[in-house]
């Protein structure tokens, strides 16, 4: 199913939509547990996310990368690489504005210049999966070039996610744990498109199935396995997986309106979240009108979510501060493609 006048599709739009309110709940919930010095309720949600949360994020990103993967080097540098480096390089800047002053009080001007400039090499904060994009995109286009099996790549991947490698690179490590999920989405997208319409076929058995997954994801959560070898990896797919059946089944039933609406948007929030999380954060537990964590937890992750989609509208209405997220004509190596309305979010 396509959202109307669009080539989008609703179930993927939702998925992202778990994905990007997952994200921000995680962000949220433990900035303001290590902020009190208290857990809350959400942080149960948040543990039970853990071990499908980034991997469904790169396993979406990847579903679409077979349609593209051929183009010219030039054309796919320009989607692939450019288009997020400038995204990573603006938002990395207004973040450093942002925290520069509290960050020269700690190490002095000249360490905040010196950590701003690391953040090129080693992503900083938020920011570290659009800087890993990229170098995805990049390192798939030439395996494909090299026409190695599929098989063997996606075996070596897996390899890599079961190994205990900690470098303390974010870049080396990050990809050795989630490229395994990225390829999987690209090499395996029509196996993914086939399990959501069958979800939307069989609602029934499709629910029992999630139920099956629930139980067994927050047992080996809670019990404390899931971070072990094989076991992470396992996680990993089926929770993604899960995610897939979830969002098909509440697109059958019409009940995915404000999760479809935040995948669309949802590199507007990934890019625009941190600073309404950390402002209603400080306010929520500098004033203590709500003393349950959980609850405030709850309320900073809707900050998170929602402003940004407001800050967009509000862009949109007074027609000034698109560049925040959609790259000018300098910022591409090929022309800018036809506009599909002013408040198309770039992708």
């Amino acid at each position: 199913m396509t959202t109307e006048g669009t080539q989008r599709i609703d179930w993927v739009d939702t998925a992202k939509g778990f994905c990007i309110i997952f994200v921000v709940m995680m962000h949220s919930t433990l900035g303001v547990q290590n902020a009190a010095g208290a857990e809350g309720w959400l942080g149960l949600v948040v543990d039970f996310a853990k071990p499908f949360r980034m991997p469904d994020f790169f396993m979406i990103s990847g579903l679409f990368l077979a349609r593209v993967i051929d183009r010219p080097w030039r054309t796919y540098l320009d989607r692939k690489v450019v288009h997020f480096a400038y995204f990573y390089v603006l938002w990395l800047t207004i973040q450093f504005a942002v925290k520069a002053p509290m960050m020269a009080g700690e190490m002095g001007y000249g360490g905040a210049l010196a950590q701003y400039l690391l953040a090129f090499v080693q992503p900083f904060g938020t920011l570290w999966f659009i800087y890993m994009l990229p170098v995805m995109f990049v390192i798939t286009k030439a395996l494909h070039a090299t026409r190695l099996p599929w098989q063997l790549v996606l075996a070596g991947a897996a390899l890599l996610q079961i190994a205990p490698i900690a470098t303390g690179s974010v870049l080396i490590d990050e990809f050795a744990s989630r490229y395994v999920f990225f390829y999987a989405g690209y090499t395996l997208a029509p196996h993914a498109f086939r399990l959501a319409a069958w979800a939307q076929d069989h609602l029934g058995p499709a629910f029992l199935g999630l139920l099956a997954w629930g139980g067994i994801n927050g047992w080996l959560v809670f019990a404390g396995y899931a971070d072990l070898p094989f076991v992470s990896l396992a996680l990993g797919g089926a929770g993604a997986l899960a995610v897939i059946l979830v969002s098909a089944l509440l697109t059958r039933i019409s009940f995915n309106g404000f999760l479809r609406l935040c995948g669309e948007y949802s590199i507007v929030i990934y890019l625009a979240f941190f600073f309404p999380m950390a402002a209603t954060r400080i306010i929520l537990l500098k004033t203590g009108v709500i003393s349950d964590i959980g609850t405030v937890s709850a309320l900073v992750t809707a900050a998170g979510v929602i402003a940004p989609l407001v800050l967009f509208w509000a862009i949109n209405r007074v027609d000034f501060g698109h560049f925040l997220f959609r790259r000018p004509a300098w910022a591409r190596l090929e022309a800018e493609p036809a506009k599909r309305g002013v408040t198309q979010a770039a992708e």
